[in-house]
């Protein structure tokens, strides 16, 4: 017998031993990516979860004389607002502005913003109009709406200078009048640098800057248009 027939059959008796090498690397490769795959959809299938906060404020003054009382109107409806398709989402939006979105990867809403913003916003404003009561539309209630506060949200997330910004347009109006609806803009900033905290503890204290304007614009309705007007 040569060396070269030698050879060939060591050759060919290792090669059993080599396929079942290469099939336990394969699998043990396999395993390895199917148990990355599971980690990383478990970390991803819970994320934190964030709910706006009412703020403190500046209750406003009285109205000075009886007349002035009565005009004031006692129960105010704050109606769900129309929020941009761009920011209404599960997602947090933590940044919005040159012509880009940014999301967070792993942090949520606890609810959408179009049921959280006005029900911390009637709580901010009946904090700073103590004696007039404020509910949310398509809440719960049998009281009619002397008042009514309208908003368009247009921006609610970071800027470029990393500033939360809260933008919208905003109406108050008598339940009651016939007068035409005239809305203005209100435009907030204040830096929240950092992480999502950050970003939701600035926004939670724009929307109660924005309710210190809603109750003072509540407080110069008009009055109560009488028979002969």
């Amino acid at each position: 017998m040569d060396m070269t027939s030698l050879s060939i059959r060591r050759s060919r008796a290792c090669r059993p031993g080599l396929r079942a090498s290469f099939t336990r690397i394969a699998l043990v490769t396999s395993l390895m990516a199917t148990m990355a795959v599971t980690l990383t959809a478990c970390s991803s299938s819970s994320p934190s979860l964030y709910t706006l906060a009412p703020t403190a404020g500046t209750i406003q003054p009285a109205p000075v004389g009886i007349i002035m009382a009565t005009n004031l109107p006692r129960v105010v409806e704050v109606r769900k607002p129309t929020i941009a398709g761009a920011l209404d989402r599960d997602r947090i939006v933590l940044n919005d502005s040159s012509y880009k979105l940014k999301l967070s990867a792993t942090d949520s809403w606890s609810e959408p913003l179009s049921d959280q913003i006005p029900h911390v916003l009637a709580t901010d404003i009946s904090r700073r109009l103590p004696g007039v009561s404020l509910f949310v539309q398509d809440d719960a209630t049998a009281t009619t709406p002397q008042a009514y506060v309208e908003l368009v949200i247009t921006r609610f997330a970071r800027d470029d200078a990393n500033n939360a910004v809260f933008e919208a347009q905003v109406a108050v109006h008598r339940a009651d009048s016939e007068a035409p609806k005239t809305s203005r803009s209100i435009l907030l900033k204040m830096p929240a640098p950092g992480d999502t905290d950050a970003l939701v503890s600035a926004l939670s204290t724009l929307l109660g800057q924005a309710a210190d304007q809603i109750a003072a614009e509540i407080q110069q309705l008009p009055p109560v248009p009488t028979a002969d007007q």
